[in-house]
């Protein structure tokens, strides 16, 4: 399981030309579910997108998550973060997980974020999505489990 991380001053997700999920300042995330990844890795991946220290306190270090800045999560589906890209020229699929398994994953990985008490939004499992984003730094990060 992999995830994109992009921390944001603001963020949205749409779907058929409407908003389905949008936050202000928080983090996108990004998710790609891969064969072999367990519901035990996306609630752990969960706990550490929520603690993980991107924002920056008042000397101007990255000492501060999304809960110390009451940040917002907004989670989209990527399976293209499950491509095979050491090869040629054109990604390999194969090892992304099958679209159920993927979606349950999704699922609990978002349930997790919330259960931690962060306002959360989402995309659209599996639906062509348009996301707007203002990228906070840059900064943009992987996180792996």
């Amino acid at each position: 399981m992999k995830v994109l991380l992009q921390r944001v001053s603001q963020a949205s997700v749409t779907v058929e030309n409407n908003i389905v999920g949008q936050i202000n300042q928080g983090i996108l995330v990004f998710i790609g579910v891969e064969k072999g990844d367990t519901l035990a890795q996306a609630q752990r991946l969960a706990e550490r997108v929520v603690g993980y220290r991107i924002f920056e306190d008042e000397q101007g270090k990255t000492n501060l998550n999304v809960r110390n800045v009451e940040g917002e999560i907004l989670v989209v589906s990527q399976f293209t973060l499950a491509a095979d890209t050491k090869k040629g020229t054109r990604p390999s699929f194969s090892g992304a997980a099958e679209p159920q398994w993927a979606n349950e994953l999704y699922l609990e990985f978002v349930a997790a974020i919330k259960k931690q008490g962060i306002t959360t939004q989402t995309g659209t499992f599996r639906a062509d999505m348009k996301v707007a984003l203002v990228n906070d730094g840059p900064v943009t990060l992987w996180l792996e489990a």
